[in-house]
Parts: structure tokens; C-alpha cells; sequence
């Protein structure tokens, strides 16, 4: 059984108008563990302890969606998972040694990045089976993004976009699909080169799709947007585990890993932040276009025998019926932007965010 565990980064929002309010600092004063601060004072970050099944994992990003609202309540305030913030927003760096560093270095890149992302966190037995699992998986991530895409909207402005938020990271030099690596060896060789540039403050600025984690023994897959509904967090939360584990079974039976650059997979997510689950995708088997909802059957097909001996399938099945039928958060924001405005918007995805 491999442990998952869920890092969610949220907005703090004014609990009257609805525009984000940087009270992190205050919010989180005292708060020792499974909330912390993230790089601007408008927002904060959930981590989940590693779970082993489904519902511990819901219980826990229902219990901390709840704490941080209640904190933020506190303050005036409240949280919203949006991936971006629909209303226009000044961000306020985080007051910490190492977020300075970063905007100084890095300018308007760190200065504007306020942006909310999933990060799900699979266990793997180590280096080795771990970069394994990142040489495989790489072609599968594009159709998680699309699922997840909620941030349409940037400075008061539709974008375009049904993710932004991956777009407007995509300006960090380290950020999108990684090459092959081959081994842990080459992993670690790639990484302590980029280092060794001088570029980059830490280990941590590497902020490929999906990385080793520099702090527990798992693969990060870091593609995804923050959800509205804690259920399709849950729903990311089991595909990934499944495509970790099939990636890790290719392995261990000899099965080479595809040979696809990552300027060919950087178009595909292109493509998926550009228009989530409406209209076409990049198919991870032939990169080449296909109906949405082909590449995400697809993508439970592939992990599917991992799914069912995990006891998960159902539960993916019906999730991505209910997200293929009812669209992600970028389609349902644009709908409410349409009838009430930008406030409305975040003024509902409160609502969501502690719908359980």
C-alpha cells in the first residue's frame, strides 16, 4: 500500500468583499504543523499527514480546509480554493529571508506569482523506484492538469484559459515537465547541475511537474490546480497513487520508459491549461490530438489494474463522470463571473471549499 498525502495551497479572502486580504501572518500566528505560510500573505498552504486509504485522506482535507477557514474567520477573513484570484490583487510577499531572496532575484516573476496548486505526494520505496516512476509518468500528467484546471481568470480579466495558474508559474526557469532522467544518478546529476548555475537558491526552486521530494520519501506530482471541491482533490489524490504504482510495476518488469521529449509534453500541457476537459487534449500514448474525454478514459485505463487492487476504481470512475459531466472549477467560474460578477465568484467558491 503506498501512503498519499496532500499539500493545498489556499486563498485568504476579506470574509465581506470577497478580495484577497493578506492576513496570513496573523492567521496563522501560533499554528504549528499542518498549516504554514506560502510566498505571499494572501494565501496559505494545507499539508495532509500520509494516508493509506481514501477516507483518511478526505478526513484530513476536510478537517484542515475547516481549521484554516475557522482561523481565517478569526481575522475577518476567510479561504477560498481558487487556483488564481478572480478580483484584482497586490500581492504581498511573505516576510521571510528566503522569499526576499527570491524577489530580489527573480523580480516581477516572484513579486506577481500568487498562484494555488495540489501537490499530491505518493510513497515510493526509494531513488531509484522513484525517478523510475517520474521517467513514466511524465506523459500522463497533461490530463491531470485538465481536470483540475480552476483559474480562468487573472487581474479582474478572463484570460483565456481554463488554468492560468500554470501558465503564470511556468515563468519560474525550473517549472514544467522534466526531460528523462534515466536513474537516480542521472536525476541527482541534472539537479546538482542546475545548482550548480547559481540560478536557483535551493533544492527546493526545482520545480519540475513532478520531482523527488528534498523531504520525505515520495514523488511529488505538482501540475495540478487547487480544487474547489475537496472531492476532486480526493479524485487527483487516487488517480496519482495509480499511475505511480503502474509506472513503478514497468519498471520492475523491464518496460522502457516513452520516449518523449519534454518540449512535446510542455505542448501538451499547454494544451490542457488552455482548455481543461472542453474540446481536445493530447493523447499520452500517441501525442496527437483527441477528444477530452478519450485521453481521460484513457488515463484510468492505464492505471486501472492498480486502481481496482487498491480498491479505488469505483470511486475514479465516478469522479471523472461527474467532473466530465459537470466541468472543472474554471468552467462553473466562468459561469457565475457571467450572471454576478467576480465577486460572486469567490463569494461561492467559500461555499465549495467547505462543502464536504
Amino acid at each position: 500500500m503506498r501512503t498519499v498525502g496532500v499539500e493545498e495551497e489556499l486563498l485568504l479572502v476579506d470574509a465581506g468583499s470577497f478580495t484577497p486580504r493578506a492576513v496570513a501572518g496573523a492567521v496563522l500566528e501560533g499554528e504549528k504543523g499542518a498549516l504554514v505560510a506560502e510566498l505571499q500573505q494572501q494565501q496559505l498552504e494545507i499539508n495532509t499527514l500520509p494516508c493509506e486509504t481514501l477516507e483518511q485522506l478526505r478526513g484530513e482535507l476536510c478537517a484542515w480546509r475547516g481549521r484554516a477557514a475557522e482561523l481565517a474567520r478569526a481575522q475577518g477573513a476567510a479561504v477560498a480554493a481558487l487556483a488564481t484570484s478572480p478580483l484584482p490583487v497586490s500581492p504581498q510577499l511573505t516576510p521571510s529571508g528566503r522569499y526576499r531572496r527570491m524577489a530580489d532575484l527573480f523580480g516581477l516573476t516572484a513579486q506577481e506569482q500568487l498562484t494555488c496548486g495540489c501537490h499530491i505526494h505518493v510513497g515510493v520505496a526509494s531513488d531509484e523506484e522513484g525517478v523510475a516512476v517520474i521517467d513514466r509518468i511524465r506523459p500522463w500528467l497533461a490530463p491531470l492538469l485538465a481536470l483540475s484546471t480552476n483559474s480562468p481568470f487573472w487581474q479582474g480579466r478572463d484570460t483565456g484559459y481554463a488554468s492560468y495558474r500554470y501558465q503564470v508559474f511556468g515563468r519560474w526557469p525550473t517549472a514544467g515537465p522534466p526531460e528523462l532522467f534515466g536513474s537516480a544518478a542521472g536525476y541527482r546529476h541534472a539537479v546538482g547541475a542546475m545548482l550548480g548555475t547559481g540560478t536557483l537558491l535551493d533544492q527546493g526552486m526545482v520545480y519540475f511537474d513532478v520531482r523527488l521530494s528534498a523531504t520525505y520519501p515520495t514523488v511529488e506530482v505538482r501540475v495540478c490546480d487547487v480544487c474547489p471541491d475537496a472531492e476532486d482533490a480526493v479524485l487527483l489524490a487516487a488517480l496519482v497513487p495509480g499511475l505511480v504504482e503502474t509506472a513503478a510495476r514497468d519498471w520492475s518488469a523491464g518496460r522502457a520508459a516513452p520516449d518523449v521529449g519534454a518540449s512535446v509534453l510542455r505542448l501538451a500541457a499547454w494544451q490542457a491549461c488552455r482548455s481543461g476537459i472542453q474540446g481536445s487534449l493530447m493523447h499520452p500514448c500517441t501525442h496527437r490530438p483527441a477528444p477530452a474525454r478519450e485521453v481521460v478514459e484513457a488515463v484510468v485505463e492505464h492505471a486501472g489494474a492498480a486502481l481496482e487492487e487498491a480498491g479505488d476504481l469505483d470511486t475514479v470512475r465516478a469522479g471523472v463522470e461527474r467532473l466530465l459531466t459537470r466541468g472543472t472549477g474554471a468552467r462553473w467560474q466562468r459561469a457565475v463571473y457571467a450572471e454576478r460578477g467576480a465577486a460572486a465568484v469567490v463569494r461561492e467558491a467559500v461555499d465549495r471549499t467547505l462543502s464536504f
